[in-house]
């Protein structure tokens, strides 16, 4: 499966850069295929492993902040796997064919 989500921290503030960077760090230390831009963290893996990253990454942001907000999003596709560049790659492989055929 893959999950996009974004941890945001509530009442600290305006600049959370700092307690965003804990939970990418839990993020990138589980081992588990993601990436991360300026609105979410993408994660691949099976549904206990995704969960208990998102559930960890939560844990340490809250440990910063007093309230946290959660945006999740799942593609649950039994059996596949390396979706995050696959998935990318689908695209550009037809924006390359879209653009040689014009």
């Amino acid at each position: 499966m893959i999950v996009a989500f974004s941890v945001t921290p509530i009442g600290i503030g305006e600049d959370v850069g700092a307690a965003v960077a804990e939970a990418v760090r839990v993020v990138r230390a589980s081992g588990l295929p993601n990436e991360t831009d300026a609105m979410f963290t993408v994660l691949e893996g099976e549904w206990d492993e995704v969960m208990s990253v998102v559930q960890q990454a939560s844990d340490a942001v809250l440990a910063l902040a007093p309230r946290v907000s959660i945006s999740l999003k799942a593609d649950i596709r039994p059996g596949v796997t390396n979706a995050i560049t696959a998935k990318v790659a689908s695209i550009e492989a037809h924006l390359a064919t879209d653009t040689a055929q014009r």
